[in-house]
């Protein structure tokens, strides 16, 4: 038997490791690695340093394990309130894992392309630094792919939030325009990418913060509520 305040603790770490794993894979991984306009200084930046690009791949594959968990876990806390936003929190999250880990093999394809033993050998230089460039912009649509699904999340959960009597409104509120925000910012990538990266920043801000309001919440204050029995009833 778990109370209500260690499922939400749980949650909450698992959400933590979620945003430290992601953050360290995007935003110093592949951000410090990758340039997005010189295929050849990406390729040397990648075989220099090749164990913090491998580590970046397995802490991407952490964060989508901690994403997997991390519904179930709210379901728990969330699912008095409707079960069927919170199915749908679940499912949703469920198919944007599923396409992240499969996209996760464009992430690893530039190391097979710069082994020394492997694939090298077989092009010139010129094909393999713009190959290794293009797995790497593919792995980029990917995950804007998988963005149609991990912004549908936070509305089921925004909702659930705001909802229950268990969290701050306010939290579901930027939960729920993080949600249209993700989706608005998909739309823009794969119709007006010119105008994306000028304003995904600002629209994919409520996410942000609702998301990483909700996990202080969790970690620090947890929810009130009675125990919930983990044995199956007979």
């Amino acid at each position: 038997m778990y109370s209500n305040k260690q499922i939400a603790r749980f949650g909450g770490f698992l959400y933590l490791l979620l945003i430290l794993f992601g953050v360290f894979a995007e935003k110093y991984v592949r951000n410090s690695l990758v340039d997005a306009d010189n295929a050849a200084q990406t390729a040397r930046n990648i075989t220099d340093n090749a164990m913090l690009f491998r580590l970046g791949f397995v802490a991407d594959l952490l964060m989508q394990l901690a994403y997997f968990l991390l519904p179930i876990v709210l379901y728990q806390l969330l699912k008095k309130t409707s079960r069927v936003w919170a199915g749908l929190m679940v499912l949703s999250v469920t198919v944007a894992v599923a396409i992240m880990c499969s996209n996760m093999l464009n992430h690893y394809a530039p190391l097979l392309l710069l082994d020394q033993n492997g694939y090298v050998n077989a092009f010139n230089v010129d094909q393999i630094h713009s190959t290794v460039l293009f797995y790497i912009q593919m792995h980029t649509i990917g995950y804007h792919i998988a963005q149609l699904f991990f912004g549908l999340w936070l509305l089921p959960l925004g909702y659930l939030v705001f909802k229950s009597d268990k969290f701050p409104k306010i939290i579901g509120l930027f939960l729920i325009i993080g949600c249209f925000g993700y989706l608005s910012d998909f739309i823009l990538y794969f119709l007006l990418p010119e105008k994306s990266s000028a304003v995904s920043e600002y629209i994919t801000a409520p996410a942000d913060l609702g998301e990483f309001s909700l996990c202080l919440y969790l970690l620090i204050q947890g929810v009130k509520g009675t125990k919930i029995n983990n044995q199956k009833k007979s």
